[in-house]
């Protein structure tokens, strides 16, 4: 099997694809202004304990308190043949309002749920997990070799530090001592350097902050089995070839710079994106599944489609739910979708076909690094599933809840149109003579380009050595955009600015101005008026008269005759 990791590093966010014989298998994308919060390490200060549910909420400086469960609170125990919690009694006698604590986000806050968080504190690095608070061995259990894992457990016995505990990760395979001692040295200082800031400074209080993206990818994902790593920055190809002198200086000739505008469109994984994003999916042979996401819970169903087959009807229906089987374990992570997952495959009347069914649908599952149980088949004849949820889903990260629909369906969100239309922009302003492009678009995506004072705006002028006229139409779907270029002075009057300097005409206030509640908005095509003294007078038709106009909005007072 090819494996292969691409990285496309853009503007505002980074996207990393994970690909196994040049399919999409898993996609992490993370946008600057919201970087994911799982890692990170935090001093926070319990809010309120509650007996009734045996947790307790934890202020940590997000929007919303974190949640700590008696199991993650409780303190840890050995057992001959592991670790496990120490048997809890009740969190008022563990934990009390206004305590201070160390804690760590395992749970990305998701919908209207805080973050999940834990006082067993991990530290990954290369080829160990450092556990501070227990001490405890363990052994990745992807590491097949009994004589290996004794090796390595043997190891980690003798490096790791007293009261401390290790898990030896599988990349650390046929990684002698030295290399593991330095793992320990170095998480060892981290862990020190944590408690010293913990040990003064406010509450709440960010301790440590995980790597980033591209790091946390060549931590875990960038191991020997990787056959390329492919990435289109310059910038960020030579700082991943000084961090492998560190990580593994063996796998720097799989590393490979292509400096391309971007180089997921040119692989076509930004198509694959965009069917991810879709409920259905379509198989090879004709049939197809569907995916209903909800908030705990995923639905599977699987269909026959177009395909009819050649023999007879049970042939047919187990060679659609062989290739569901395999699309299916494909979609999960490729979605990264968790929780309940409920598959309806198409019924089966031999056992033998069923039990097939199975065997390839947990061999696929078997490639999922995310822990995956498949529970079995209920008397409905349902596969019941389920998948560790840590990370918002594909859809969570690229969507948002439609205004149009109010929520019942999903649009992409108007920081994801407004990076797709950046593309657009870049793209037109290289194939254009013209001095000239005019985009119309969401209002709210209009604005999210131009930007608080028209920063935005003077960027993505300087960036294409065009000028740029951006109007939100109300008209426009939140995803639609329309861009075209001007070619004279004329074809701009014409459609670009809709009022002139003294002009008087009647408009509606529509609401009141942000940063100035006495002056009020009104828009004539989509194209802004700022109305003086108008910001009492919401809702009615009022007469004005244009002072000024700019080239994305237009300054007004109120026409007296």
């Amino acid at each position: 099997m090819f494996k292969e990791i691409l990285i496309n590093v853009g503007e505002e966010e980074t996207r990393v694809a994970v690909l196994e014989n040049r399919v999409p298998v898993e996609m992490y994308i993370e946008r600057s202004p919201n970087q994911r919060l799982v890692g990170n390490i935090y001093k926070g200060g319990v809010e309120n304990v509650l007996p009734g549910m045996q947790a307790a909420f934890v202020d940590i400086g997000l929007e919303k308190n974190s949640f700590l469960y008696i199991e993650d609170a409780a303190p840890v125990r050995n057992t001959e043949s592991g670790h496990g919690r120490g048997s809890p009694s009740n969190i008022c006698d563990m934990l009390k309002q206004g305590q201070e604590l160390i804690v760590q986000i395992v749970k990305e806050p998701i919908g209207t749920k805080g973050a999940r968080v834990t006082t067993h504190i991990t530290l990954p690095g290369r080829y160990l997990v450092l556990m501070p608070t227990v001490d405890y061995i363990g052994v990745s259990r992807r590491i097949d070799d009994e004589r290996e894992r004794e090796r390595l457990r043997e190891l980690a016995g003798q490096i790791k530090p007293g009261g401390m505990g290790v898990i030896v990760r599988t990349v650390a395979e046929g990684v002698e001592e030295d290399e593991l001692r330095l793992d320990v040295i170095m998480l060892t200082n981290l862990w020190r350097k944590i408690l010293a800031k913990s040990s003064h400074g406010p509450v709440p209080n960010l301790l440590h902050r995980d790597l980033e993206l591209v790091q946390r990818i060549l931590r875990d994902a960038f191991t020997s089995d990787v056959d390329r790593l492919t990435i289109d920055s310059r910038y960020e190809y030579e700082k991943i070839l000084d961090l492998m002198e560190i990580l593994g200086p063996q796998l720097k000739t799989k590393i490979f710079l292509e400096a391309r505008n971007n180089i997921f469109e040119e692989q076509s994984i930004d198509a694959d994106l965009e069917k991810a994003l879709k409920r259905k999916v379509w198989l090879r042979c004709g049939g197809y599944i569907v995916i209903d996401q909800a908030e705990a819970l995923t639905a599977v169903d699987v269909n026959t489609g177009k395909y009819v087959g050649s023999t007879n009807l049970e042939d047919t229906v187990l060679k659609t739910n062989l290739e569901a089987a395999v699309e299916i374990a494909r979609q999960l992570r490729l979605r990264n979708i968790g929780g309940i997952i409920i598959v309806d495959f198409i019924d089966m009347n031999r056992e033998e076909h069923r039990r097939q069914v199975l065997d390839v649908l947990e061999e696929e599952i078997h490639k999922d690094k995310t822990k995956t149980n498949i529970l079995g088949i209920t008397q409905l004849g349902l596969v019941e599933m389920t998948r560790k949820k840590v990370r918002p889903s594909l859809a969570e990260v690229l969507q948002k809840a439609c205004p149009y629909c109010e929520g019942r369906g999903k649009v992409l969100s108007e920081e994801t149109v407004g990076i797709n239309i950046k593309q657009q922009i870049y793209q037109m302003a290289r194939q254009t003579g013209a001095e000239t492009i005019l985009v119309e678009a969401n209002p709210l995506v209009a604005a999210r380009l131009i930007g608080s004072g028209g920063v935005n705006l003077r960027e993505l002028e300087g960036k294409t050595g065009k000028s740029l006229y951006i109007r939100g139409s109300a008209e426009h779907h939140i995803e639609s955009v329309t861009m075209r270029p001007l070619h004279d002075q004329a074809d701009i009057k014409a459609h670009v600015l809709p009022v002139k300097d003294g002009q008087v005409l009647e408009v509606r206030v529509e609401e009141p101005h942000v940063n100035n509640i006495n002056d009020g908005i009104a828009r004539v095509d989509g194209f802004i008026l700022d109305i003086e003294g108008a910001g009492s007078q919401v809702g009615q038709t009022v007469a004005i008269e244009v002072s000024k106009v700019f080239r994305t909005y237009a300054k007004a007072k109120l026409f007296k005759g």
